[in-house]
């Protein structure tokens, strides 16, 4: 009787895409299918109501990434150290939090004490104009600062594995 051997990937460079694909996956579900819209209306808002929302978004944003990466480790045999796959996703999520505290703000004066620090950033970066110009804009700009992170994150998590 033959024994099925079971391959695995073991170095960085061929984890990474398996990494990058299942929290892009994730992050697809978690931000746009599974997000509360409780979560969605009230992230962006000043003071603890905002807070609370966009912790209890990312709180379940973190855990469906989580998930994907370990059915990845699991499925694909990627052999992941979950030290460097948990600094991946605290990666991810504190960065996601920095940007849906913006939720619905994008538009808003940077002058402001109330505006967030991620409205200020874009501003600063020249993206005034279009964030208030373009109805998209604010969420355009959120998705690509997402998946920036997402890919570092990716890379945080494929550094370690099996040596």
């Amino acid at each position: 009787m033959r024994t099925a051997r079971r391959l695995s990937v073991t170095t960085a460079a061929l984890r990474f895409p398996s990494c990058y694909a299942a929290l892009t996956a994730a992050h697809e579900g978690a931000d746009h299918i599974g997000q509360r819209d409780a979560h969605a209306v009230a992230k962006g808002r000043p003071g603890s109501e905002g807070r609370r929302a966009c912790a209890g978004h990312v709180a379940e944003y973190t855990a469906v990434q989580a998930a994907a990466l370990l059915l990845a480790d699991r499925g694909l045999g990627l052999r992941l150290d979950w030290r460097y796959a948990a600094a991946g996703l605290a990666l991810s999520a504190i960065t996601h939090y920095a940007a849906d505290r913006s939720g619905g703000r994008w538009g808003e004066d940077p002058e402001t004490e109330e505006t967030t620090r991620m409205v200020r950033f874009a501003h600063w970066q020249g993206k005034g104009n279009w964030l208030r110009r373009d109805p998209q804009a604010g969420y355009r700009y959120d998705q690509a600062w997402h998946k920036v992170w997402i890919a570092l994150a990716a890379g945080v998590a494929a550094a370690g594995g099996e040596r």
